[in-house]
C-alpha cells in the first residue's frame, strides 16, 4: 500500500471527511482491519486564506511547497492537496518535489466522462468559479462548464468562507445553494460540481434531482484506489 500525503487544514472541517473516506474505502476493498496509511501535513488556514484575498498566490505556493517537501521527506509516495482552490499553485508544488500529485480537477473530469457528463455547473470559491486553473481540466477533457451570475458567485463565496470554513451549517444557506443548483440545472447543466470542499458538508445528493459530484469524495476514493492499485 502506498503511503498518501495530505496537505489538510484549507479548512480542516472538510479535511476531516477525507480522513474518513480514505479509511472506509480501504476497509471496503482490502476487509478485515485494513487502514489507509496516510500523512497529514494540516496548514494554519488563516495564513492561506490571506494569501488569497491579497492575491499573494507566490505565498501560498511557497508554503504548499514547503508542506509537500516535508510530506515526501517523511516517506509519502504522493501527494492530495485537500482543497480545490488550491490546485491554482499545484504546478508550483508539483515543481518543488519528485512525487507526484493526485489534481482534483483531473479525476473529477474521471468521474463526469465516466458519466458521460458533456455540460456541467461548478460551485466553488469564486476564485475556483472564475479563473481557469479548475474549469481548464475540465474543457480539455471536451466537458463545458457553466457558472452561477456575478451576484450568486458572490453569494456561494460568502456563504464557504463566513459559515462553512467555521463548522456552521445553516437550513437557510442550503435553500440559497438549492436555489442557485436549479437556475444552473435550467440553463441545462446535467449535474453540479461541489467545486470546494466544504460544499459537501451543506448539500448532499438526497437534497436535489440534479446529479452532484462531491469533489471532496470523489478525491478521497480516488486517492485510497490509487494507493492500492
Amino acid at each position: 500500500m502506498k503511503t498518501i500525503g495530505l496537505i489538510g487544514g484549507m479548512s480542516w472541517e472538510s479535511t476531516v471527511t477525507y480522513y474518513q473516506v480514505l479509511n472506509n474505502v480501504i476497509k471496503e476493498k482490502l476487509g478485515g482491519l485494513h487502514s489507509a496509511k496516510c500523512l497529514l501535513y494540516s496548514l494554519d488556514f488563516h495564513e492561506i486564506e490571506k494569501c488569497q484575498s491579497t492575491g499573494e498566490w507566490e505565498v501560498s505556493a511557497q508554503i504548499l511547497s514547503e508542506a509537500a517537501l516535508t510530506l515526501e521527506k517523511a516517506g509519502a509516495d504522493f501527494i492530495v492537496i485537500c482543497t480545490n482552490t488550491m490546485h491554482k499553485v499545484a504546478d508550483k508544488v508539483q515543481e518543488a518535489i519528485s512525487i507526484p500529485i493526485l489534481h482534483i480537477a483531473e479525476v473529477t473530469a474521471q468521474v463526469l466522462k465516466a458519466e458521460n457528463i458533456t455540460k456541467i455547473a461548478l460551485l466553488g470559491t469564486k476564485y475556483t468559479m472564475e479563473q481557469d486553473f479548475y474549469k481548464s481540466k475540465l474543457i480539455e477533457d471536451g466537458i463545458r462548464v457553466l457558472i452561477p451570475d456575478k451576484e450568486d458567485i458572490e453569494t456561494v463565496n460568502k456563504i464557504i468562507y463566513n459559515e462553512l470554513c467555521v463548522g456552521i451549517i445553516s437550513k437557510h444557506s442550503k435553500e440559497v445553494y438549492l436555489n442557485i443548483i436549479d437556475k444552473l440545472t435550467n440553463k441545462g447543466a446535467q449535474g453540479v460540481i461541489l467545486g470546494c470542499t466544504e460544499i459537501g458538508l451543506l448539500v448532499q445528493q438526497r437534497d436535489t434531482k440534479t446529479p452532484l459530484f462531491d469533489t471532496t469524495l470523489i478525491h478521497a476514493e480516488k486517492a485510497a484506489l490509487f494507493s492500492i492499485e
